[in-house]
């Protein structure tokens, strides 16, 4: 689950991480009393998307920018009346963009030099990694591919936790000065717990700044969380925007469907991650797009099934539909059935291949065949990924 930088920083706040003073608007009716919080000055206008690359990013209108430096606070109203309800695309949103209903207003800093700070989940050693790096404000991507010497990874052993040599490491590599080292020493510190405290998944300062007083700020923010551990969280979950994820994968959620959307035109329906990872290579492979993934699990019921359909066709761009099913604990007649009561009540009109495999497959596709349903079986998954394709095309 991702948030807002807004919501982000109060986070940070709340964890004794130094950010500037900031403060929301959610329509131009707001922006008064919000600016107002704000001494008067310098003030950085930043409409908040979940979604990177903000500040080249250009509204649909051809506004450019969705993070703005504003000399004074009256011009920030001006450039907020510009973002607010307007749509912003970004390298990161696709050509549809999103649309800003929140703009944060934030003291612009003073800055003497930027760096990048995060904390994540390396995968790999099943560790925390902190990484840090000289280069602030630049996409880290491009730091590794570039100039990789300049960055610095540390990795947290959790039955530990983070180490004081760890930090002096982090700071050395930045080449802070003394104020500023004991400043980015707590920073640091405070950050690491608020990453392993709330179960996130990442957290991104970039930049992460120093100020000629040898303060050291986050200056932007960028977190996410672990879905898995949210239940422990209430507090955070509170935080989640709705507006800002696709209206499919919010209904997926209720039926605990893996969900995400995609681009292409052949939706599939699948148990288990590493078989849908499959179907959507497969179905690329023969020359098709898919355009989601689906994981029903591994115990999905006849319900699950009819929601997941209902789901699949609330994507415009679906032309038709595959599902992949291998019945380890899973019952192959329990989707069949499922696949026909969807495929009834739905009035489905699209091709549908279905391949089935494994436990009670013989009742599944007997299923399928008395059903009188124009649905195309598949003898494998090569098979029903080239069916499919075709018929599409």
């Amino acid at each position: 689950m991702n948030i807002h930088e807004y919501q982000a920083k109060a986070l940070f706040e709340k964890y004794g991480v130094p950010v500037p003073a900031g403060t929301t608007a959610k329509s131009a009716a707001e922006f008064d009393t919000a600016l107002a919080e704000l001494p008067e000055g310098p003030t950085m206008v930043k409409s908040q998307i979940h979604a990177g690359g903000r500040g080249k990013g250009t509204f649909v209108d051809g506004y450019k920018g969705g993070v703005k430096f504003c000399p004074t606070k009256a011009e920030a109203k001006e450039v907020a009346g510009k973002m607010i309800d307007n749509t912003l695309v970004t390298i990161q949103t696709g050509p549809a963009g999103r649309k800003v209903q929140t703009i944060y207003f934030t003291v612009a800093s003073d800055i003497k030099k930027e760096y990048y700070l995060a904390v994540l989940l390396d995968r790999a050693t099943s560790y925390p990694v902190i990484v840090a790096s000289t280069e602030g404000g630049m996409d880290i991507e491009t730091v590794a591919h570039e100039t990789p010497e300049k960055i610095t990874k540390v990795f947290v052993d959790p039955a530990y936790g983070l180490a004081d040599y760890q930090i002096r490491e982090l700071i050395f590599s930045l080449g802070l000065d003394k104020t500023e080292s004991k400043n980015a020493y707590k920073l640091i510190k405070k950050l690491y717990d608020c990453f392993w405290e709330t179960d996130a998944a990442m957290i991104e300062v970039n930049p992460l700044i120093t100020t000629p007083t040898g303060d050291v700020l986050a200056l932007d923010a960028k977190v996410s969380f672990d879905s898995n551990a949210l239940y422990r969280h209430p507090d955070i979950v509170a935080l989640r925007d709705l507006n800002e994820e696709d209206s499919k994968e919010i209904e997926a959620s209720k039926h605990d469907l893996a969900y995400i959307a995609l681009d292409g035109n052949i939706a599939c329906l699948v148990n288990g991650a590493g078989l849908a990872m499959s179907t959507m290579d497969i179905i690329k492979h023969f020359g098709g797009s898919p355009a989601n993934f689906l994981d029903v699990g591994g115990g999905a019921t006849k319900e699950k099934v009819i929601a997941a359909f209902k789901i699949i066709l609330g994507d415009a761009n679906v032309k038709g539909i595959l599902v992949n099913i291998f019945g380890g604990i899973m019952d192959c007649n329990v989707i069949a059935e499922g696949i026909v009561d969807a495929v009834k009540e739905v009035g489905l009109e699209l091709p549908l291949v279905v391949r089935l495999e494994g436990n009670n497959v013989v009742a599944g596709k007997k299923t399928l065949a008395d059903s009188g349903l124009p649905i195309v079986s598949g003898t494998s998954m090569a098979d029903a990924a080239q069916k499919i394709v075709n018929l599409v095309a």
